[in-house]
């Protein structure tokens, strides 16, 4: 027992990055739940900005562009987020979260469809099959589809520096689950879409003898007990379990910065080699720096970087 331990341990001591010391290392960013308003948006640039000026070899963006209340999820909203993520000079990877389409149904949002709303994501976001940003990096979609259900071009995958990427779509706001049997239909399809596409990057890790594997994605799956909730903790857990290497789960939704190793074992001990990384949210504006260093024993490190603090209209808390 003492060595999982020390191994957890180990894998959490660098609390903050640091510019990597082997040649072969790298950074990356990550953000999330930002930016969710007007008064949000000129810090988010800004932000990008300063973004453009860091050695990132990439920047993973995990969803909730937009607030989820009082904030219709229109086209031209979409398609302005999408010319900010265009303005980042590193290459940038966006997953969708539940604010910009399971949300869509609030009245406050406008009552529209969120399956509408999905799809017209994928056709603003997950068009071609490259990172969004000037420097693209390709990568690979989800397009082959089960009987029944749809392709799933916003799940993607890459590669970068012996180390395995991929982002799945799984929203808050209860995974879409429970509102009506549409949807019901499409969060079954999705989930066993976002289970595959999980094996296929262990599966494509272990062949490469990558370094480790880094999935993403919006919900905090930690926080509403939801069947495909806990099918994801469970997932994530046992892949890294079989592959005795770093797997790096990346994550918004509840806006706390968060690094830690919450998955468990059968006998409910930590599984050290699982990492859990939340990202700041709305009302703070920020993203996280991701160094991986193959001379760290923890071969990740993270420093978070806060950019504002914009305090919501009204003083209500973001959602």
């Amino acid at each position: 027992m003492a060595r999982p331990a020390a191994l957890a341990l180990a894998l959490l001591a660098a609390a903050c990055a640091s510019a990597p010391r082997s040649p072969e290392g790298f950074e990356f960013g990550v953000m999330g739940d930002t930016p969710y308003s007007a008064a949000e948006e000129e810090p988010f640039v800004e932000m990008i900005g300063r973004m453009n000026g860091e050695p990132l070899a990439f920047v993973i963006h995990v969803g909730d562009i937009k607030a989820g209340g009082h904030s219709p999820c229109t086209d031209e909203l979409f398609l302005r987020r999408k010319a900010q993520f265009d303005a980042s000079a590193h290459p940038l990877i966006y997953t969708p979260g539940d604010n910009e389409w399971t949300d869509c149904r609030r009245k406050t949002n406008g009552a529209g469809d969120p399956l509408e709303r999905l799809q017209r994501l994928r056709e603003i976001f997950f068009a071609g099959r490259a990172s969004l940003g000037r420097s693209e990096i390709p990568t690979q979609a989800q397009d082959d589809a089960a009987p029944g259900c749809h392709a799933y071009p916003e799940n993607r995958m890459w590669s970068y520096g012996r180390v395995r990427f991929a982002t799945v779509n799984v929203p808050g706001s209860r995974n879409n689950e429970g509102f009506d049997a549409a949807s019901d239909a499409e969060a079954r399809c999705r989930n066993a879409a976002n289970r595959r596409w999980m094996d296929r990057a262990a599966e494509l890790a272990e062949a490469s003898a990558d370094r480790a594997l880094v999935i993403a994605t919006q919900a905090d799956p930690w926080v509403d007990d939801v069947p495909a909730y806990r099918e994801l903790i469970a997932h994530v857990g046992a892949l890294a379990q079989r592959l005795h290497r770093p797997v790096l789960f990346v994550h918004g939704d509840t806006h706390r910065y968060r690094y830690d190793t919450p998955f468990r074992d059968a006998s409910g001990a930590p599984i050290a080699n699982a990492l859990r990384l939340e990202t700041y949210g709305s009302p703070l504006v920020g993203w996280e720096r991701v160094t991986v260093d193959p001379d760290n024993p923890a071969l990740f490190s993270v420093e978070s970087m806060l950019q504002a603090i914009v305090p919501p209209i009204g003083g209500g808390a973001p959602d």
